[in-house]
């Protein structure tokens, strides 16, 4: 079992924070922003919670866009794709039927 450290400060919640205040750091500047603070973390830390979050990120938008399609009526979207396929075979092709999209736009 991993030994605890005796500060009690949650290495991988002081990464987090201090890439809220600076989402764009590297990991060396984020290692030198908590060495500073007293922390001492590993690269190799910074870069699996980097991963993490942006892990967490694509799947939230995933779920948003899940129920944003679902909130339309569209249960699959393949279906809904296949559906504009066989319209713009009807349109003349797919730059047809994106000129008759951007006409009834404006």
């Amino acid at each position: 079992m991993a030994k605890s450290n005796s500060a009690g400060v949650n290495k991988s919640q002081e990464i987090r924070d201090a890439l809220k205040v600076n989402p764009k750091a590297k990991s060396s500047e984020i290692v030198a922003a908590l060495a500073a603070k007293g922390i001492k973390i590993a690269h190799s830390l910074v870069y699996m919670v980097k991963s993490h979050m942006k892990h967490k990120q694509r799947r939230q938008k995933r779920e948003l866009a899940a129920s944003a399609s679902k909130a339309l009526g569209i249960a699959n979207p393949v279906d809904l794709i296949l559906k504009v396929k066989g319209l713009a075979a009807v349109a003349g092709g797919i730059r047809k039927l994106k000129q008759l999209v951007d006409v009834m736009a404006e």
